[in-house]
């Protein structure tokens, strides 16, 4: 987990989500992109469309991004969730 709250609380006031999961959902392109951001970043933001949810929960498409990603969703506000490098 994200050890700064002021850094998790940045990522959320600040940034823009780096990914965005439309209706092709989780596939090895977006697994591809989020670990190479997780690389040069701490912290990602990643946006989950409408569509996205259509095919499948939100919580499981938010696993899905956990497991394959190996990491860890620190929040998630609506359809925005907050992925963090494992400690």
């Amino acid at each position: 987990m994200v050890k700064d709250r002021r850094e998790l609380a940045k990522v959320w006031a600040t940034e823009k989500p780096s990914v965005r999961i439309g209706k092709a959902g989780v596939n090895e392109r977006v697994i591809k992109e989020i670990k190479r951001q997780l690389k040069g970043k701490r912290l990602i933001k990643v946006r989950i469309l409408p569509s996205a949810v259509l095919n499948g929960s939100l919580d499981e498409i938010i696993t899905e991004l956990v497991t394959r990603t190996s990491c860890v969703a620190c929040g998630r506000r609506g359809l925005v969730v907050v992925l963090s490098r494992k400690a």
